[in-house]
């Protein structure tokens, strides 16, 4: 799986680069092996303190999922993203499979 990260406004610490990079390409046995992953990291201005924002989107097989969350870290951001997608292959995997 290829992954692209981009953080927007700020320099990704290599240790965040490669907790994501290791959550993200788990996504891979879950069905995605040939997919691209492109994931954005974002501090938003809010008062709450959540504020930061994590999206991948995920091209496999011909569909596209996407997921985006926003927590007081990365890392959580990232864990909760990574879990939403995991959903939306094992639907996506159902739904190829009874065509």
């Amino acid at each position: 799986m290829d992954i692209k990260i981009q953080a927007i406004r700020f320099d990704a610490t290599e240790k965040l680069a490669d907790f994501i990079e290791k959550k993200v390409a788990k996504l891979a046995k879950f069905g995605g092996e040939t997919g691209t992953a492109e994931v954005s990291l974002k501090v938003v201005r809010t008062d709450a303190g959540q504020n930061k924002e994590v999206a991948i989107k995920l091209l496999v097989d011909g569909a596209t999922l996407f997921a985006q969350e926003a927590c007081s870290t990365f890392e959580e951001a990232t864990l909760k993203s990574v879990d939403t997608l995991v959903r939306q292959l094992s639907k996506n995997k159902d739904k190829q499979k009874n065509r």
